[in-house]
């Protein structure tokens, strides 16, 4: 029984090592991952598939609210539609470029850290390298700011939509329902700019338009425009995110590429 127990002790004592090791080996990867250039992929990738998504079904909708209230003759919203329908391939163009965008990112922060040395052997940079990280900084800071105006633009329908609901808001009031005032109460969608001013009837009053509020396509298409609203916030964020990875990948990599040294950001 002896060298029975000698022999399991060695076996546990060879063992031990091995798991310690291996322990040691995770901690390293872990301490490596760019957590930063994650966190934005992923908010990246949320906010882009709520933008697009959801800004895609909203302009179908508003498309479909003209044409049965506030413009019935085609002729006078052919241009929005072509917009419309234009925004619309945009959208596709965005979410296929983000895509990428975001995973590329993602794999230069990866690149760019101690664990892709340790894996990898000796990590030196190069003057290419060096360009390729001063490329996407210089891109990342032009896509945040038109993001910054996409922000802005998704903003304004949703302005409009909470126009024509605070009016609906006002008919339902027990102060004006079922008084004379209700029908001097009107929303003119003209004034906005989205259809011309000979387009009819433009504008829409009192029950009429307490009947539009109360449509499943005016709250889906309202609350979808916040929705994108927001996800195209998410998106802002996660460029501002990924501003700040790339700024710091890139100053290490031009101020310490003698050393032995890469970033953990």
């Amino acid at each position: 029984m002896k060298p029975t127990m000698e022999t399991a002790a060695e076996e546990n004592t060879e063992q031990r090592p091995e798991r310690k090791g291996c322990f040691e080996c995770c901690i390293k990867c872990l301490g490596g991952v760019p957590y930063a250039s994650l966190v934005a992929t992923i908010l990246c990738f949320s906010g882009v598939a709520l933008f697009c998504g959801c800004g895609h079904v909203a302009l179908a909708g508003t498309v479909a609210l003209l044409e049965q209230h506030f413009s019935t003759n085609a002729n006078d919203h052919a241009l929005l539609s072509q917009v419309i329908q234009l925004m619309q391939y945009v959208i596709y163009g965005i979410a296929s470029f983000f895509f990428l965008y975001g995973i590329i990112l993602l794999a230069e922060g990866f690149y760019t850290t101690s664990a892709v040395k340790e894996l990898h052997g000796e990590f030196k940079t190069t003057a290419c390298g060096r360009c390729i990280s001063g490329m996407f900084v210089c891109l990342t800071y032009v896509l945040g700011v038109a993001w910054l105006g996409v922000f802005g633009f998704s903003a304004v329908p949703v302005f409009m939509f909470y126009n024509i609901w605070s009016t609906c808001e006002v008919i339902k009031s027990p102060q004006t329902n079922g008084t004379a005032g209700v029908e001097q109460i009107c929303v003119d969608v003209r004034q906005y700019g989205i259809v011309p001013w000979n387009a009819f009837p433009g504008r829409i009053c009192g029950s009429a338009l307490e009947n539009i509020c109360n449509t499943s396509e005016f709250y889906m298409s309202y609350h979808l425009f916040i929705v994108a609203c927001a996800g195209a916030g998410a998106t802002v964020i996660a460029l501002l995110i990924y501003m700040m990875a790339t700024t710091y990948n890139f100053a290490v990599l031009k101020f310490k590429s003698r050393e032995d040294c890469c970033t953990k950001f």
